[in-house]
């Protein structure tokens, strides 16, 4: 295998923008940009120097044995053949599991050792070394890390990820622009190109949308077909069918999830406890040698002070957002309502919906960023808890805006005819409307920047011959466009915030109002197929490659969907209650209260069917199982020699 490394040369995988110059240097010192060059080249890089039209580029790559380096630096844990995540040693790379893709290192693990390398720069020497730039100078202290200079001089403008071709082209044929199986994608293919937390949230809409053709002719047939006597039987029916199929799903995707994370040998601690593994295992050690039984009590008293601020600290963030949501946004989504039910002319609620679109958008990015600030001054414990509070805040904005209307036709109007024009509209109309904004957006902003590029070039040139100015670099087209960030919170989330967003308000919307509109199961099916090749095209041709993220679920969104399905079993409940008691007089008759054992018993069902169906294959368990086994037996004695004061010898395997 390392023969086949040496024989094929490593794809460029990082850019980094640094500005052109534009006078010669004069006098003593460095130019800045070749002192930079020699120094990734003198740790083993390599680096392609880009001319654009604006700034030069340099694309870098590493080969193996110079990420094995600086995976050993990072102490990076890696599966082992025998199954134990074990630090990282070049000397043992054979030791450990490779890639699908072949492989040693995944991309997430290589990216963190780019930055590694990149950043990690530093100036050896005793004294300062003079850089110039543009007949400035700039002075390289000892000790200090040349990027960062570099960047805070803003001679190095931007560090990002660049697409391997290769790759992204093959990736184009076989997933983007395939449509032979409607959902099949190449699941190992995307966690080796963008990782785990893309692969995964492509793995999900892509079963989620199998799973939808059930009830998406389910509910065709229900609407289409005429029962006679027996059709005030059809839709409890109906929903008891689709209660148990969205319990059934999200179960089996727990099974599919684990599956996948056995496939690319990641473990599940992964994404909860990131940050312990590289950067606390050694304070864990220390700790253990320090504490002993019987230890001081002030030390356990200042720990259990700094839980309990942070759990105070976090409840009372979520009291501001609750009680934001409730006695600002629930107003203002009542009364769009009430006035949408009460105008008579189309034309007067066309401009009421247009003035209640730009103001909830408004009042959504006041919402993001306030929850945002909230966010920063929690004490979570990783970047993917700060990540989950920033959804359930967000989503809570989100839930009061897309369904509190849609109650309010239902309950107190009991105006069904226009709880379906709603619900149709923003399943067809706005999915549609929202795809054609995700995907030319991007190409919009990139042709603004190819614009203002070109200009600018004009503007230094001007007085002199004029001529045409042609992109002929890649890399450069790339720094062009757009970065796959989120709507809300970009510092804390990526672009799929807004992917699961958007499945889970369509989620909410067929769940929640299945009775009233037993085809809209029909609709999100239809717009899920495209939106898996829309998406998939967005990330390979639109966007810059993303960042990888550590991600082993898709975190919160589960949470948010099982909330949905009981969410879904009360309005569905009522909405039958306003369906079967056309008088409005809310008598408990047996028809009444047989919806509400219904109800009752779905709960039931919903936590019953939970426990049914293993979260995780046997097979599965039982490889977990003997890596924790092996785990255990291998470091026994060590910790054994910790606890008991002895020399501290380091040993960090993880299992699953």
């Amino acid at each position: 295998m390392e023969a086949l490394y040496e024989e094929q040369p490593p794809p460029f995988e990082m850019g980094v923008v640094v500005s052109k110059r534009v006078f010669d240097q004069i006098g003593e010192g460095y130019d800045c940009v070749q002192v930079l060059v020699d120094q990734f080249q003198k740790i083993g890089l390599i680096v392609d120097r880009v001319a654009g039209l604006n700034d030069e580029f340099l694309k870098i790559a590493a080969p193996v044995e110079v990420l094995g380096k600086a995976a050993a630096e990072l102490r990076l844990k890696k599966r082992t053949q025998i199954g134990v995540d074990l630090q990282f040693e070049w000397d043992e790379a054979d030791a450990f599991i490779k890639q699908s893709d072949g492989s040693l290192f995944s991309w997430c693990e290589r990216f963190r050792c780019y930055k590694h390398m990149i950043y990690g720069i530093v100036n050896k020497s005793d004294s300062a070394i003079i850089l110039k730039s543009d007949c400035r100078e700039i002075r390289w202290q000892p000790g200090k890390r040349l990027l960062w200079k570099l960047e805070k001089e803003a001679i190095v403008k931007e560090v990002f990820p660049i697409h391997d071709e290769i790759k992204r082209k093959r990736l184009l044929k076989c997933w983007a622009l395939s449509w032979r199986d409607l959902t099949h994608q190449p699941l190992d293919e995307i966690y080796a190109y963008y990782g785990a937390k893309i692969a995964i949230y492509f793995a999900f809409i892509g079963m989620y949308t199998k799973w939808l053709l059930f009830p998406a002719a389910f509910g065709i047939f229900v609407q289409l077909v005429d029962f006679g006597s027996l059709q005030f039987l059809v839709l409890p029916f109906f929903f008891i069918c689709i209660i148990s199929w969205a319990v059934f799903f999200l179960q089996f995707w727990k099974r599919k999830n684990s599956t996948l994370l056995a496939r690319w040998h990641i473990c599940y601690s992964v994404g909860a406890a990131y940050k312990y593994m590289d950067t606390e295992w050694s304070s864990f050690h220390s700790s253990v040698g320090s504490i002993k039984f019987g230890a001081d009590k002030t030390e356990k008293e200042k720990f259990q002070r700094e839980e309990w601020f942070g759990h105070m600290l976090r409840f009372r963030n979520d009291a501001i957002i609750i009680l934001s949501i409730i006695c600002l946004q629930l107003p203002f989504e009542l009364a769009y309502a009430h006035l949408y039910e009460i105008i008579g002319s189309d034309i007067i609620k066309f401009g009421l919906t247009a003035i209640y679109l730009f103001a909830i958008q408004y009042f959504t990015q006041i919402g993001g960023k306030v929850s945002v600030k909230l966010i920063k001054r929690e004490k979570n414990e990783s970047s993917e808890y700060r990540a989950n509070s920033l959804i359930y805040k967000v989503f809570g904005l989100y839930f009061m805006q897309s369904y509190i209307g849609l109650l309010y036709h239902a309950i107190l109007h009991r105006n069904f005819m226009t709880l379906r024009q709603v619900i149709t509209q923003r399943l067809i109309i706005s999915e549609v409307l929202e795809n054609l904004m995700e995907n030319s957006l991007p190409y919009i902003k990139y042709s603004y920047r190819k614009y203002r590029a070109v200009r600018n070039k004009r503007k230094r040139e001007k007085g002199m011959a004029a001529r045409k100015s042609y992109f002929n670099s890649r890399v450069e087209k790339e720094y062009f466009k757009p970065i796959y960030s989120a709507s809300v919170g970009d510092e804390l989330e990526d672009g799929l915030f807004d992917e699961f967003l958007e499945l889970a308000l369509q989620f909410g919307m067929i769940m929640m109002f299945a009775c009233a509109f037993p085809p809209a199961f029909a609709f999100a099916a239809l717009n899920n197929v495209t939106e898996i090749r829309a998406d998939a095209l967005k990330i390979l041709a639109m966007y810059r490659r993303p960042v990888p993220r550590v991600a082993a679920t898709i975190g919160a969104w589960l949470n948010i969907f099982q909330f949905l399905i009981v969410v879904s079993i009360c309005t569905n409940c009522i909405l039958l209650v306003c369906l079967y008691d056309r008088e409005g007089n809310w008598n408990i008759s047996p028809g009444l209260a047989a919806i509400l054992i219904m109800e009752h018993v779905l709960l039931l069902i919903k936590f019953g069917f939970s426990k049914i169906v293993p979260e995780e294959p046997d097979w599965v368990k039982a490889n977990r199982m003997k890596n924790a086994t092996q785990a255990q037996n291998m470091c026994s004695k060590q910790l054994l020699r910790n606890i008991s004061g002895r020399t501290l010898v380091t040993c960090t395997p993880n299992a699953d």
